[in-house]
């Protein structure tokens, strides 16, 4: 009797395996093309002049936002994410001004208050299995937090603020969850990707929006209730895993800056987006300083005085960014 069970046990044991889908279908590829993933600029974002070998494999091995080569590099960048894709025509446009430099920049397009832990730690950093040191010359992030890096000592001389940009909320194309404005984030069947408050600057401003909107209420709703109950999930790095997410049907909307959007939508990715109107909305004006004991202090001032001229200007405005106006 217990033979005879023990033999049935193990055959629906085997039958469900047998049966189970990883078993019964052939391996596929995933659904979504492999160029949805970074890099998305097809190494345009890399000034490096000899390359070697080429080695980039989507899902697999790449260092998305670190840039150019670390070998004896003449300026160093610390660049808060939000605009990764303006820095390929922004350091071609400068070493054209300057040739000296083609090829010996090296910049960092991670979230700023990441790039303040990477300052504090020596300029150290691990990403996968490799960690290396490199000291930046200049930081940008927001006006308001690269003035309270001066203050601490961190960053020295002026803040030189240069462009703002406002808010959007990214959808996948089609936006399928029927999304028509910030209101719609506090549904509960609405899968969110939203910024992370501890490290990505942007969440300050998107709460502020939310609670023009909704209240205190709207905001806690998106950023405590839905993040307890798995329907919002909280970014590392928004500006890559958001638009990521969207696109794998693993979120169905996010609140990012709308030049992020509008170069996912340039890019020909299935993204687009939808308008928060004035009102709503939240705007955030971006500047620089150069680093404390920065030992390329001249290159950055170049810099400083370059992320502020027409040139500059022009290419940031390509992506939805306004020149800085002095209120």
């Amino acid at each position: 009797m217990k033979k005879s069970f023990r033999r049935a046990l193990l055959g629906m044991v085997t039958g469900v395996f047998l049966a189970g889908p990883a078993f019964s279908q052939e391996a596929r590829l995933p659904q979504y093309k492999g160029d949805v993933f970074p890099p998305w600029q097809h190494g345009a974002n890399n000034d490096a002049t000899q390359r070697g070998l080429e080695f980039t494999v989507p899902e697999v091995d790449v260092l998305a936002d670190f840039h150019g080569t670390l070998d004896d590099p003449k300026l160093v960048l610390f660049v808060g994410g939000n605009y990764f894709f303006a820095m390929a025509p922004l350091v071609k446009a400068f070493e054209e001004e300057h040739p000296d430099y083609k090829g010996r920049l090296f910049w960092e397009t991670i979230p700023p208050g990441l790039l303040v832990k990477q300052i504090d730690a020596g300029g150290t950093i691990t990403v996968g299995n490799m960690t290396w040191t490199v000291k930046p010359d200049a930081y940008f992030a927001g006006l308001m937090k690269v003035r309270e890096l001066i203050k601490d000592g961190k960053l020295e001389g002026e803040a030189v603020p240069y462009v703002s940009n406002t808010l959007t909320i990214m959808v996948p194309k089609g936006n399928p969850a029927g999304i028509k404005g910030l209101a719609d984030l506090g549904k509960k069947d609405v899968k969110l990707a939203m910024p992370n408050p501890e490290f990505e600057g942007i969440a300050r401003q998107i709460k502020m929006a939310l609670t023009k909107v909704g209240g205190d209420a709207l905001a806690t709703t998106v950023y405590d209730t839905k993040v307890k109950d798995g329907t919002t999930v909280l970014t590392h790095i928004h500006h890559r895993q958001t638009p990521l997410f969207l696109m794998q049907g693993l979120a169905q909307a996010g609140v990012t800056w709308q030049s992020e959007a509008m170069f996912q939508e340039q890019a020909g990715h299935p993204i687009t987006h939808v308008d928060i109107p004035a009102a709503d909305n939240a705007t955030a004006i971006y500047a620089g300083a150069m680093v404390k004991g920065a030992a390329h202090p001249e290159a950055a001032k170049l810099w400083l005085n370059f992320i502020k001229s027409p040139k500059a200007l022009a290419i940031f405005e390509h992506y939805g960014f306004k020149p800085y106006q002095p209120s």
